[in-house]
């Protein structure tokens, strides 16, 4: 396979067509900053060329387009939305070459190309949106949207109120300060296990499982249990529900505002 390289602003033959950004965005493969991310890492090829451009404009009439060496569907499927719980041992992504993912669970499911809105790690369960709506999917990673997601957190080691003073504290994480972590103690019992809720503002990769290793404390369960309005309810591992127009226009709505919480299942 060729490597296509071309200067920012150039595009195909024609100035007529949809960047190459947008296409991959309305069917799904990302969002439109993750669909660029995946042009300039190479991933994407147009007629067999490398394209490194993520404004380059085609045609799906003329051109055939692949990501990752698959070729995207030219139809620009219906748009779907859906609340998944995730269960622990998957990976929240649309590659399966590290191991079994979120979409291997719903393929035989939903006909329809779904990839996760955020992440959860492998060993952590609970909620996780997917969807095919590249635009939505944007907004809802967007840090300004800054959601609050709750988690309930089971933790082995012993405890102390210093401990709890710097798990809410700006603590360092890989050189970062994050923001401070509403953080409540449930529970204790006599062998050092305790339980927690974690209500973050924002998710840096592993954030909850670090600031626990920092403190002494080893993690044996973490669950998300709630994504801004949405809340968990009854679902279990595995189960999944519709958000429907008005989920969407809560969850944007309540962004910034604050919440309600909605139960997960319907």
């Amino acid at each position: 396979m060729s490597d296509h390289n071309i200067n920012p602003g150039q595009s195909s033959s024609t100035n007529s067509g949809e960047r190459l950004q947008n296409v991959l965005a309305q069917r799904g493969i990302a969002s439109r900053r993750g669909a660029a991310e995946m042009i300039k890492a190479g991933e994407v090829a147009v007629n067999g060329e490398t394209i490194r451009e993520p404004g380059f404009r085609i045609n799906l009439r003329q051109h055939k387009v692949t990501v990752r060496g698959k070729k995207i569907n030219p139809r620009i499927e219906a748009k779907r939305t859906i609340l998944l719980y995730k269960p622990r041992g998957l990976i929240c992504s649309a590659d399966n070459s590290q191991g079994d993912t979120v979409c291997d669970l719903l393929h035989q499911q939903i006909p329809e190309r779904l990839v996760p809105v955020g992440r959860l790690d492998r060993d952590s369960e609970g909620l996780l949106i997917m969807s095919n709506d590249g635009e939505l999917t944007n907004i809802l990673t967007h840090p300004r949207y800054g959601h609050k997601k709750t988690y309930v957190v089971r933790v082995s080691g012993e405890m102390n109120e210093n401990k709890l003073i710097i798990l809410r504290s700006r603590m360092d994480i890989d050189g970062y300060f994050i923001k401070p972590v509403e953080v409540d103690l449930i529970s204790s019992d006599r062998n050092n296990i305790h339980k927690f809720t974690f209500t973050l503002a924002e998710g840096r990769n592993r954030q909850i499982r670090k600031m626990c290793e920092q403190v002494g404390l080893r993690i044996i369960f973490l669950q998300r249990t709630r994504i801004g309005p949405l809340r968990i309810g009854t679902m279990q591992p595995g189960d999944w529900r519709e958000l429907h127009q008005n989920d969407i226009d809560l969850l944007l709505r309540k962004a910034q505002t604050g919440d309600t919480p909605v139960d997960g299942r319907a």
